[in-house]
């Protein structure tokens, strides 16, 4: 990266109470500290800084998403005072319009669903000479810039991690950790990747490709991508309380082929809505930290030590959390949470049902 990132480095920490539980140094890297709140800062704001040397002070940035992505353009735009339009779809909250224009962007709303807003945005682009579509998760310019999440770890911790856990939506993220852990030799670092019962099609798109009679669910349909020669997993709907993050209809083919492919693996575990809650609290408790179900899904197997002993070597020593953090977060969703939860708690006792590479685990509630 030749110019100087917008991003900051963020702090990598160890968990004591995580640590405690798990038998290991359980270590966060907080990348809900971003400007943005979220990860995405690093790799949108990386690609519009090229869109800005490539096509000039006067360049327009134009993105579809009503969330962290939309979000993080925005920030990046304005602190490069280049013109930023983001495009979100019907129903978003006035919350998260008024933060957008904060940051100097001009926000259209219009379209039933992300598909129409990104459509919309597509046509601005074709219609300026100097419009640059900016995406949220499909580009390797974008996983470049998230790949520098893994190169500060790599200089924050003393001794190679056992595992990295991260989220999962379209594949953003886990591009570049991939890319990351190939920069500095860490090639052979297993991934782990969460995901909620109803937005999970990374999930579905690597059983798909490893078991080809895999069943999808009724929502999802199956899509060849000639490209990779994969099949993906499409969903038509989600069914998840995390799909405002993680809900996007089909994965990154490119980000599916590198994690079919990867020496160190990739191991996909898909969770019910009521643990990534239960895990948000936790958190909360813990370390005085809100962050958005999509971020709190990856920190589920620091809060089920029966779960994570599944996950991992029993010689694990160190292992990372990614916190990806999001600004979709408020205490009245904290309390709405806990009202799910604890009902479902009140139900019949036992256990939740995590699915990983197949395989059914049962946690207990």
């Amino acid at each position: 990266m030749s110019e100087q990132p917008l991003w900051q480095e963020t702090p990598l920490i160890i968990s004591s109470g995580i640590s405690k539980r798990l038998g290991c140094n359980a270590h966060l890297k907080l990348e809900n500290l971003h400007l943005s709140h979220s990860f995405k800062y690093r790799g949108i704001s990386h690609f519009i800084q090229q869109a800005k040397s490539t096509h000039g002070p006067s360049v327009h940035l134009v993105v579809a998403s009503g969330g962290n992505a939309g979000l993080a353009a925005a920030c990046a735009a304005n602190a490069l005072n280049a013109r930023c339009t983001v495009f979100i779809p019907d129903g978003a909250n006035q919350s998260t319009i008024a933060l957008l224009e904060r940051q100097n962007a001009d926000v259209v709303v219009g379209g039933a669903s992300y598909l129409y807003a990104l459509e919309a945005a597509r046509e601005m682009v074709k219609a300026e000479a100097k419009a640059v579509l900016v995406p949220a998760y499909e580009n390797k310019v974008v996983w470049e810039g998230h790949a520098s999440m893994i190169k500060e770890i790599y200089t924050q911790l003393v001794d190679k991690p056992d595992a990295i856990f991260c989220s999962v939506g379209g594949g953003g993220l886990l591009g570049g950790l991939i890319l990351g852990c190939e920069a500095v030799g860490w090639d052979d670092v297993p991934i782990v990747t969460l995901e909620t019962i109803g937005t999970d099609c990374f999930y579905h798109t690597m059983r798909l490709n490893r078991h080809p009679s895999h069943d999808l669910p009724a929502d999802a349909s199956a899509v060849k991508d000639d490209e990779y020669g994969l099949t993906l997993a499409f969903f038509h709907r989600f069914s998840s309380h995390a799909s405002g993050s993680l809900g996007a209809s089909s994965p990154s083919p490119g980000v599916v082929k590198m994690a079919l492919e990867r020496k160190g693996g990739v191991r996909c575990v898909t969770i019910p809505d009521e643990l990534a809650m239960q895990a948000a609290m936790d958190f909360a408790d813990d370390h005085k930290m809100l962050v958005e179900l999509a971020c709190s899904t990856t920190l589920v197997p620091a809060y089920k030590p029966s779960l994570f002993a599944r996950l991992v070597p029993l010689s694990a020593k160190n292992v990372v959390f990614v916190v990806c953090g999001g600004f979709k977060v408020s205490l009245s969703d904290m309390r709405e949470y806990r009202g799910i939860v604890d009902g479902d708690l009140k139900g019949e006792a036992g256990s939740w049902n995590v699915f990983c590479d197949g395989e059914v685990i049962k946690v207990e509630k």
